[in-house]
């Protein structure tokens, strides 16, 4: 196992949502010098003059600087005029970097403080390993963490906090807000037709999808809805047929998978619901898929993976056809990863977010089909860990997404 070192003094926490930096609109080859001007008009006309780097055409030079890691913005300001004015704000930062074709992972993390209860979004650039923070949640009230449910479009930039709960009274939520990550900023959705926490939620075709969880009077809920971003309209979908809140949940295969988890004393097996946006219908899950989801999953390779919080396990694999699950070659979870864990996933790459934000990164990879069985396929992951901050020590994850910019 390979560990990747980072002191605070190496990765310092730094403010995303300070207005200090201001890039182009709209970055094009032929004429990226004119909009540069253009959208300073305070520049006077030796400043304009003035090459972003000496020797370097300003389209060269402003590849360059949209690759810089936030954590060095800051500095980078003092160089030149130019310099301070394209570092400035970094809503114009990231809107210029996906309009310029950047697809780079960002790690963001929803944690709590272990002491006083308060939330807050930490972000982790995968790239350059350094943390940063987003402007707060518009929310009001004092909730429980483990309540909301997030989802997100990872390529789109965005993601969505649901329902929640208000932790003095146990009273559900049914708050939606939206965070974009070239805006920069929170916007407050319609609300959900009905207040739920502890639900399931995932994302299919572009549609956000909430089902079961805990209602106002704390009885679990059957009811399940969908909500059209484009829109911004929620409408209700068929009941599950079962009240039901969920201990995790994963698409799969376009549907939704939602699973209570297991109970103690542990005497009964857990129930599960499949929901097919195709037929609006739900359907039990099938006994071997529920009773062995024993962990937070994600979806890797077209195949559902379980981080089991039950034992320090090894990461296993539902097969299908077997409706069974299979520990995958590689050694278990590191360590110094503690519960409660945060789970999420980027092409091959598994995130496991423990106390402390502390990182494992799990790469998974794929073996060739034994001879025995040449068209099933076997797995492997490696892990490496990524320590964050002292000042990040005393936060515990609640949920993580991942998005790109």
């Amino acid at each position: 196992m390979q560990r990747v070192r980072f002191s605070s003094q190496q990765a310092p926490v730094h403010k995303l949502g300070d207005p200090q930096m201001t890039l182009s609109p709209k970055f094009r080859l032929a004429v990226v010098q004119s909009n540069l001007t253009s959208q300073m008009p305070e520049l006077d006309h030796s400043l304009r003059e003035e090459l972003l780097i000496p020797g370097l055409p300003d389209d060269v030079a402003l590849n360059c600087l949209l690759r810089l890691p936030v954590q060095s913005h800051s500095s980078c300001r003092a160089v030149c005029k130019r310099w301070h004015m394209l570092l400035g704000n970094k809503e114009r930062f990231f809107t210029n970097r996906k309009q310029m074709g950047f697809k780079d992972p960002w790690l963001f993390v929803f944690a709590y403080h272990k002491c006083t209860g308060k939330i807050q979004w930490q972000v982790l650039d995968l790239t350059h390993f350094s943390w940063h923070t987003i402007p707060a949640m518009p929310c009001k009230d004092k909730v429980c963490p483990h309540g909301f449910r997030c989802v997100s479009m990872p390529h789109d930039g965005t993601l969505y906090v649901c329902g929640g709960m208000v932790s003095d009274v146990d009273c559900p939520l049914d708050l939606v807000l939206k965070y974009e990550i070239t805006k920069n900023r929170w916007t407050v959705m319609n609300r959900m037709i009905s207040a739920r926490s502890f639900f399931a939620s995932g994302v299919i075709d572009g549609m956000v999808y909430a089902a079961g969880g805990n209602s106002t009077d704390l009885y679990e809920l059957d009811s399940a809805e969908v909500l059209d971003p484009i829109s911004g309209n929620w409408r209700a979908i068929a009941n599950m047929g079962t009240n039901m809140a969920s201990y995790d949940a994963a698409v799969l295969n376009g549907k939704l998978l939602v699973t209570e988890g297991w109970l103690w004393p542990f005497y009964v097996s857990p129930r599960g619901q499949v929901y097919d946006p195709r037929t609006n219908s739900w359907e039990t899950m099938a006994v071997g898929l529920r009773e062995g989801w024993t962990g937070s999953s994600v979806v890797v390779y077209g195949h559902l993976f379980v981080v089991s919080e039950l034992e320090r396990m090894k990461l296993k694999v539902y097969n299908q056809e077997a409706d069974s699950w299979e520990a995958i070659d590689g050694s278990p979870l590191p360590e110094q990863i503690c519960k409660p864990f945060a789970v999420n996933a980027c092409d091959c790459q598994i995130y496991v977010v423990g106390r402390n934000l502390l990182v494992a990164v799990g790469h998974i990879s794929k073996l060739n089909p034994k001879e025995s069985c040449k068209e099933k396929w076997n797995f492997g992951v490696q892990w490496h860990v990524i320590e964050a901050p002292k000042s990040l020590s005393n936060l515990t994850p609640s949920s993580s997404q991942v998005l790109f910019a």
